[in-house]
């Protein structure tokens, strides 16, 4: 691919999780988050992004949301479970991306708030229509996702380099 390739990144948050005598890390989801993960897949399998490759957090909740929305898409992406994704910074995730090899085109970040929230307001320097207004008035709530695009290589990935052309919430 040339360096002025279309590319997104859909940014999802887990979908909601449960509060048992666990470590946050092995928090399952709670009863509403394994309703919303399912219909966070769907909203994902019409958005018609073509996923390459999917990042997904190593924590349970994001490994049981990934599990229920990944049923909903009609091809399913090679995924890659990274402990870095955990209590990530936004720093730390845009580091993250900028490992991403340059044949995939589009992928899909499975994680946390806050830092999915943050990611996609650092990447997005423009955003269409209320894609911002809506996505920051909203706080980016559990199953949310945000899509920026960027023409650039991964490796050059930076702060305000996308634009935010969708985002989505199951409370919408």
């Amino acid at each position: 691919m040339s360096a002025d390739t279309p590319r997104r990144i859909v940014l999802l948050r887990h979908a909601k999780a449960d509060w048992p005598q666990v470590s946050d890390h092995e928090r399952p989801l709670a009863e509403r988050g394994r309703k919303d993960a399912p219909v966070a897949g769907r909203r994902l399998a019409e958005t018609g992004i073509p996923f390459g490759l999917a990042l997904c957090s190593t924590a349970t909740r994001t490994r049981e949301t990934w599990k229920l929305a990944v049923q909903e898409l009609s091809d399913r992406p090679r995924t890659v479970y990274e402990e870095r994704l955990y209590e990530a910074s936004a720093g730390e995730i845009i580091a993250l991306l900028n490992e991403t090899p340059e044949d995939v085109r589009d992928l899909l970040v499975i994680g946390h708030n806050p830092g999915m929230h943050a990611v996609a307001e650092a990447l997005s320097g423009a955003a269409e229509g209320d894609t911002r207004t809506r996505m920051n008035r909203g706080g980016f709530p559990t199953a949310a996702f945000a899509v920026v695009s960027f023409t650039a290589p991964w490796k050059s990935l930076e702060i305000g380099v996308g634009t935010l052309t969708d985002y989505w919430t199951p409370n919408a």
